[in-house]
C-alpha cells in the first residue's frame, strides 16, 4: 500500500520550527495566583491591608502574579488555615499572633498585660531582636514571616456595668480568644473566659450568655457589639499583633525575583496597615463616646494585679518571651 504522507522537505521543517519558535516568544507568560486567608471580615483593617497588598503586587508583576484574599475565614478557622499551610494548599495570610502562639509559644511575649500603652508603642515594638526572633522561628513550622500588623488594644466591654474592681468581673463570662495566655490571665482575675468564635459574640451577648468580651475597638464597632453591650472600660492591658506568613512550600517556589517582589510589596502594606490602625483607634473611640458608656479604668495595671503575676508565673520564664518584655521596658525606657 503506497502512503500518501509527504516527507518533511527540509524547507517545510525549517517553516515549522521557525513558527513554533515565533509562537513561544509572543505567547504571553502564564500568570502565577497566590491564596491568601484571612479571618477578619472585609472591613477589617487586616483585610484592606491584604488588599492593598494584592494590588500592589498585581502593579509591580504586571499581572504576571497575582493574590486572591479570601477573608472572613472563607476558608476555615485559623487552625485550619495554618495546617492548609504547612501543607502547601494554602500560600498565604494573615493569622493573629494569639493563633499563632499555638504554633510558636514565643509569641505569648506580645499578649504581656500593661506591656504597651498603645498601638504605637507596640509597633516600635517590632524592631527589637525578640520581635524577630519570633518570626524566625516558624521556619521550622513550615512557614517563612514577613512581618507584623496591628488591630487597636485589648478593652472590656460588658452588657450591664463598667469595670472599676474586679468585684465588678467575678465569675462574669467574659469572651476570649481560646490561648492559654488570655486564660491564665482572665481566670486569675475572677471571671470565667469563655471562648466563643467570634461571628457568635453578638448573639452571645444578646441572650445573655456572655456577661462582657474582651475586645479591640475595631472588632467591637465593625461588627456592632455596642448595639447588645453598652459598656466599655477603656484599660489597654494587652496589645493584638498580626503575622503575615507564607507557606514554606510556596515561597520554596518562587523565584528569588518573585520573593523580592513579594516582599517588598508586603512591607509597605504591614506599614501602611499599622498607620492606618493608629488613626483608628481615635476615630472608633470618638464613634463609641458618642454611642455607649465608656469610662476609662485609670491605673488599670495594679487593679489586676493578681492576673498579671498569674501570667508572669506561667509564661515570664520563657527566654525568648523574658527577652521581648526586657527589650521593650529598654526601648520604652530610652523614649
Amino acid at each position: 500500500m503506497t502512503s500518501t504522507t509527504r516527507p518533511l522537505t527540509r524547507q517545510r521543517l525549517f517553516t515549522a520550527l521557525l513558527s513554533a519558535s515565533l509562537f513561544t516568544a509572543s505567547a504571553p507568560a502564564l500568570a502565577k495566583e497566590l491564596r491568601m486567608g484571612l479571618i477578619t471580615p472585609p472591613q477589617h483593617i487586616w483585610t484592606q491591608t491584604a488588599e492593598r497588598f494584592a494590588e500592589d503586587v498585581a502593579a509591580r508583576s504586571n499581572g504576571e502574579l497575582t493574590i486572591a484574599t479570601f477573608p472572613a475565614g472563607q476558608l476555615g478557622d485559623e487552625p485550619a488555615m495554618f495546617s492548609q499551610m504547612e501543607t502547601g494548599l494554602l500560600d498565604m495570610g494573615i493569622m493573629t499572633t494569639a493563633i499563632t502562639s499555638q504554633r510558636e509559644p514565643a509569641f505569648v511575649g506580645w499578649f504581656s498585660p500593661f506591656l504597651f500603652d498603645g498601638v504605637e508603642a507596640a509597633s516600635a515594638a517590632t524592631e527589637t531582636d525578640a520581635a524577630q526572633q519570633m518570626l524566625d522561628q516558624l521556619d521550622d513550622k513550615g512557614l517563612h514571616a514577613f512581618g507584623y500588623t496591628f488591630a487597636g488594644m485589648r478593652h472590656i466591654l460588658m452588657r450591664d456595668e463598667r469595670v472599676e474592681s474586679l468585684d465588678d468581673i467575678d465569675n462574669e463570662k467574659v469572651r476570649i480568644i481560646p490561648i492559654p495566655a488570655m486564660q491564665t490571665w482572665w481566670r486569675a482575675a475572677g471571671a470565667t473566659p469563655t471562648p466563643v468564635h467570634l461571628p457568635d459574640v453578638y448573639q452571645g451577648l444578646q441572650n445573655r450568655m456572655l456577661d462582657g468580651v474582651d475586645i479591640d475597638l475595631d472588632a467591637l464597632v465593625g461588627s456592632g457589639f455596642y448595639e447588645v453591650a453598652t459598656h466599655l472600660t477603656l484599660t489597654n492591658h494587652m496589645a493584638f499583633p498580626a503575622v503575615s506568613v507564607i507557606s514554606q512550600a510556596t515561597w520554596s517556589s518562587l523565584s528569588e525575583e518573585e520573593r523580592v517582589l513579594l516582599d517588598d510589596a508586603m512591607q509597605e502594606a504591614l506599614t501602611w496597615g499599622t498607620e492606618a490602625q493608629i488613626e483608628a483607634e481615635a476615630s472608633n473611640l470618638a464613634y463609641l463616646e458618642d454611642t455607649i458608656n465608656v469610662f476609662t479604668l485609670e491605673e488599670a495595671e495594679p487593679v489586676f494585679d493578681a492576673a498579671n503575676q498569674a501570667f508572669d508565673e506561667r509564661f515570664g520564664e520563657h527566654p525568648i518571651i523574658q527577652a521581648f518584655q526586657q527589650e521593650v521596658s529598654t526601648l520604652q525606657d530610652g523614649e
